[in-house]
């Protein structure tokens, strides 16, 4: 009776356990996608198209690299935002996390990246 009781618990945290590494494997949803496509093209102070090219963004900037051909991952853009790089900013003092979140999603998920 036990062991049904425990194999019972068991397969039921595989199941949730599946369930939340498939949310993750689908990456962020529109509305988040969304948002970092906007703080990207003109909600961030500067916007990060000023200076990056990006097709998606319809970007065409040449202080920063072309983020197409580089390909960041999500935590080297995250990295970007907080400390700056180069001539880049940072935007710890101006940008929320989610809305940091956001923008590395927008640009993995543009550029094709991995994650």
């Amino acid at each position: 009776m036990k062991y049904t009781a425990l194999l019972k618990k068991s397969l039921v945290a595989a199941l949730f356990a599946g369930l939340a590494q498939a949310a993750s494997a689908a990456g962020p949803d529109a509305a988040q996608l969304e948002r970092g496509k906007t703080l990207f093209t003109s909600a961030a102070v500067p916007a990060c198209a000023i200076c990056h090219t990006m097709a998606d963004a319809g970007s065409s900037g040449s202080i920063g690299p072309d983020l197409d051909e580089l390909k960041p991952n999500m935590e080297q853009v995250k990295k970007a935002l907080r400390e700056g790089v180069g001539a880049m900013p940072s935007f710890a003092a101006t940008m929320k996390e989610d809305d940091m979140n956001a923008v590395a999603a927008y640009v993995v998920h543009a550029t094709g990246a991995a994650k």
